[in-house]
């Protein structure tokens, strides 16, 4: 004999979600790997407002002592850490994050275990080097670039996401699958985080952050820089180092090696 439950009486559904995360990955001595976080919240204040992170505790593995306590440290400068990676522990503290298992990378080839990501890329530190990105696409496996007001982004075949009015300070882009084209200027306070490249045609006050998932072969290119912050693959310059040099300029961005360029376009 079979039951069927009539569907008015299913009060609870429970769906499975994925979403861009951002993870940090403490090494020791932590006292420097902090001072290179203040350093890159300092250049990016907020940039941490709002997002979800996962703090990547294998390569630091603290007891859970000084878990609790590089949590409280990470709060205190407005990072909330929702999940913590750590190969072994099936959970923590009641008072802690959630332990992680079986983690994955999102990168533009796909989603790759802990062992297949150290091979393809080195461990990101703070200084020089932004937050990565983790899990990207969304359960459903709809393209899903986060709208922005009037900007009406439109996804093209290709993955690109064009994107024909300017971009209001507050607002962030965010496309896992593809390049991002912005016809118009991109504001001071604004944020676009693209797999692949962006090409912003008016002038760039926000942060370009290009290659998102481990493209290193990403680029930013604009008619005029003025950003806050450029990075690709997750190295960065901020707009201080690049005073004097490229401002105002049209420039692209791109890895060099382990060096981020921004070079001017003639």
């Amino acid at each position: 004999m079979t039951f069927a439950a009539p569907l008015e009486a299913k009060s609870i559904r429970f769906r499975a979600r994925s979403f861009v995360a951002f993870t940090l990955t403490p090494e020791a001595p932590l006292a420097e790997w902090l001072e290179g976080l203040d350093h890159w919240i300092g250049n990016s204040p907020g940039y941490f407002a709002g997002r979800p992170v996962v703090l990547d505790l294998n390569t630091l593995k603290p007891d859970v002592a000084a878990i609790e306590s590089l949590v409280d440290v990470l709060g205190h400068r407005g990072i909330r850490i929702y999940a913590i990676e750590l190969d072994g522990h099936a959970a923590l503290a009641p008072n802690l994050p959630p332990v992680l298992v079986g983690a994955k990378e999102a990168t533009t080839d796909g989603l790759l275990p802990r062992k297949a990501r150290e091979d393809v890329s080195e461990e990101g530190k703070a200084e020089g080097r932004a937050p990565e990105a983790g899990a990207a696409k969304a359960g459903d496996g709809k393209v899903d670039a986060s709208k922005a007001g009037d900007s009406e982004p439109q996804v093209e075949a290709s993955g690109t996401l064009m994107i024909k009015a300017p971009i209001r300070s507050g607002q962030a882009i965010v496309h896992p699958h593809g390049d991002v084209i912005v016809l118009g200027s991109v504001a001071s306070g604004s944020e676009i985080i693209a797999a692949g490249s962006i090409h912003v045609y008016g002038t760039l006050r926000g942060r370009a952050s290009a290659g998102a998932l481990g493209n290193r072969g990403a680029r930013i290119f604009c008619r005029k820089n003025e950003a806050e912050l450029l990075a690709v693959d997750g190295w960065y310059v901020t707009a201080e180092e690049m005073e004097g040099v490229s401002r105002g300029k049209p420039v692209q961005a791109f890895l060099d090696g382990d060096a981020l360029r921004v070079s001017t376009l003639s």
